[in-house]
């Protein structure tokens, strides 16, 4: 069954730019940083912290302090009296998220619930786990994000691999993968133009970065940071980053620092927060699906189909497709097996341009939804992503006025 009761107000959300991890927010607590961004945002829209009961935080990379997570996130944005769990779904932290504020709504109360996605890839934790058994009581190490995005302990793969399982069992080149990615490049191109005006639409810049003492100014990010120029020249030239494979490093995506904020609420409340009260923005559905060990792209297929069965349509009826792509394989790969043309995807960008954050990422790709639905009229709109674990989430929506 579809949702009836979880609505988004229109404007009720925002993101910052995503920065290539390294780069400008390499150093910033995504925490803080999160509730640096929710305060400015909040402010601008005349929302006070007040109005929230329930505060949801999807993070994947843990950070000092985060043991405290929602409430501490809660406090520093001045609403001290909610609290809220953490939710870790990998990729899918994002539409998880979302969903379980819709879930929430449909419990029947009036509430007003801020979901913030938020994650720093830059500079992970090193984490040793003590074993009193080891030779010598040697304990074991891992690198929070090298290591997993390394290897699958089930899977027993790296993430590249499973985007090379799923070309070759599909018989996807190299060639059609440099076209895509060329394509989504270009498309990414529109989000820029007319001095980012889509972007403006929910992006909260330009932004200061301050050093640690947070008093310096160390940098002004105007935009997304470390988006590579692409050309078909440049894609030609480059080798599959595996022997024998076909993706390079030119058409899969790169890790980032980011977070966002979604509100969901009452079809009234949303109404009374909206930027514009004649604008809909409803939550109808969520879908979720795993493929075979080592298909992490395949996953897409089982979520979207799950998503749009209860949301009682079809995907002739979605107006608005935008995927979280990992790889340029995981788009020709629905894009087949949906009966999509790859153009009519992603729209004003993706995740394989702009960055993955992971938990932050479904984030922003849901509020383009909303926002591309808006500027042709409404609609429904689809988001999906493959995840960790050879899993997915999708999440439908739609926008109405």
């Amino acid at each position: 069954m579809p949702f009836q009761k979880a609505f988004i107000p229109y404007g009720g959300y925002w993101s910052t730019p995503f920065c290539r991890w390294q780069g400008s927010f390499a150093h910033l607590n995504a925490i803080p940083f999160a509730a640096e961004i929710a305060t400015r945002a909040l402010e601008e829209r005349g929302i006070s912290p007040e109005v929230f009961d329930l505060l949801l935080l999807g993070m994947t990379v843990p950070q000092k302090h985060s043991f405290y997570g929602g409430p501490w996130l809660a406090g520093l944005i001045g609403a001290e009296a909610i609290t809220g769990p953490v939710i870790s779904q990998a990729c899918a932290t994002g539409a998880r998220v979302l969903a379980t504020a819709a879930f929430e709504m449909e419990s029947g109360e009036d509430r007003v619930i801020l979901t913030i996605t938020c994650d720093r890839c830059s500079n992970g934790p090193h984490v040793y786990y003590p074993n009193p058994l080891g030779p010598g009581g040697t304990g074991d190490a891992e690198d929070w994000v090298w290591d997993n995005f390394s290897f699958d302990p089930f899977a027993r793969n790296a993430m590249i691999e499973t985007g090379e399982n799923v070309a070759q069992e599909a018989g996807i080149t190299k060639e059609e993968q440099d076209e895509m990615m060329l394509l989504r490049y270009r498309q990414y191109d529109d989000a820029l133009k007319d001095d980012a005006a889509f972007l403006r639409r929910f992006m909260v810049i330009p932004l200061e970065v301050k050093d640690p003492s947070g008093r310096k100014v160390i940098a002004t990010v105007e935009g997304d940071e470390g988006v590579y120029p692409t050309t078909a020249e440049g894609l030609a030239r480059l080798k599959p980053v595996l022997e024998g494979g076909t993706v390079t490093y030119g058409t899969q995506t790169h890790p980032a620092d980011g977070n966002c904020g979604i509100i969901v609420t009452t079809p009234e409340k949303a109404r009374e927060l909206s930027r514009d009260p004649e604008i809909e923005v409803q939550i109808v559905s969520f879908g979720e699906g795993r493929a075979k060990k080592g298909y992490m792209a395949q996953a897409i297929i089982p979520a979207t189909r799950q998503a749009l069965s209860r949301a009682g349509i079809t995907i002739e009826d979605v107006r608005v497709i935008k995927t979280h792509n990992p790889f340029a394989v995981n788009d020709i790969y629905f894009a087949r097996e949906m009966g999509v043309k790859k153009e009519a995807m992603n729209n004003y960008g993706s995740s394989i341009v702009w960055g993955h954050p992971q938990g932050p990422t479904g984030s922003r790709l849901v509020i383009e939804v909303i926002e591309e639905l808006a500027l042709v009229g409404g609609g429904y709109g689809l988001f999906v992503g493959c995840a960790a674990g050879d899993s997915s989430a999708a999440v439908v929506l739609k926008v109405t006025g």
